[in-house]
């Protein structure tokens, strides 16, 4: 079977084969469902059912899991009816297809990308992690493609100066890009735990290999390390200090949350060192108007 899903000669142009030409592929802009788009990808892979069988049944082996397996007549139900398949058999079939897992479950009306949207809508204030994953390779984001080669680097401007030409490329792209896979935390809007050395609201770059808590080596307060901390009830970002067991979470001075202490083996998980911070300087609501400054009028304004 498996020299069969393997055998590149059967991938071969139609002028190879004549007697034996390949299914045509479903038109991009015909209507299909994900079942029929699904038995279309099998067909055109010349791949049998019994193939798709055997080879779920080593997923399911290897992944210690029955819920991988997918037999002939449930393969049948997925193509043929209006029959949702569960994540494992979704799994399976994306492994034996070649395809693109949150492609397929786009096509069954998931988009992964949405739970971002939903998470900033329901849990704005907490502190937590978050993630930096890309799913679907044909999102979109802007990026620069040409620098103003007259830009001066060594005095203050405004970073969007700098940029010459912008361009759009799949985020999928810059997964190569990434040298290290980092861990993003968010501070959430009542967390004043680190203020004003880390606002509410702020995006936090977490690495995963600095787990170790420092005890010295810095000289003020920018430079003492910040970690990150996974606790039972949520998450916690400060200072840390670590006495045998103990993990001591060491608020600022200025945000009068007060110092709390944890047990190192049931309570509290440092998840890595705070590398990078975005945050508003600003809060969002707050207005750019002075005291006593008049808002202009409509007429006034230039566009």
């Amino acid at each position: 079977m498996f020299s069969k899903l393997n055998n590149t000669a059967r991938l071969k142009p139609e002028l190879e084969s004549p007697d034996k030409s390949l299914p045509k592929p479903v038109p991009a802009e015909a209507k299909v469902s994900p079942g029929q788009y699904l038995k279309a990808v099998r067909e055109r892979l010349q791949i049998g059912m019994r193939d798709v069988q055997d080879a779920s049944m080593v997923i399911a082996t290897e992944e210690g899991n029955e819920n991988f397996y997918v037999s002939p007549a449930r393969l049948t139900q997925i193509e043929n009816e209006e029959s949702i398949p569960s994540f494992h058999k979704l799994f399976s079939l994306c492994s034996v297809y070649g395809l693109d897992l949150n492609d397929v479950l786009g096509r069954y009306g998931v988009n992964a990308n949405r739970t971002r949207a939903y998470r900033t809508r329901f849990l704005p204030e907490i502190t937590r992690t978050t993630s930096a994953e890309i799913y679907g390779f044909e999102d979109k984001v802007l990026v620069p493609v040409r620098i103003d080669p007259t830009f001066r680097w060594e005095t203050t401007q405004l970073v969007n100066r700098v940029v010459a030409m912008w361009g759009e490329i799949p985020a999928a792209f810059l997964l190569s890009c990434n040298p290290r896979k980092h861990t993003y935390g968010y501070v959430g809007l009542t967390d004043r735990t680190m203020f004003p050395l880390l606002r509410p609201g702020s995006l936090l770059m977490i690495d995963p290999e600095r787990r170790r808590v420092a005890q010295d080596g810095w000289k003020n307060e920018f430079d003492r390390p910040v970690y990150f901390v996974e606790l039972r009830d949520g998450y916690r970002c400060g200072w840390c200090q670590v006495d045998g067991s103990r993990l001591t979470l060491i608020p600022h001075p200025v945000s009068n949350v007060p110092i709390e202490s944890f047990n190192l083996a049931t309570e509290a998980d440092v998840l890595g060192q705070v590398v990078g911070v975005a945050m508003r300087l600003v809060p969002p609501n707050t207005s750019s108007q002075g005291p006593g400054s008049k808002l202009p009028a409509p007429t006034e304004i230039v566009r």
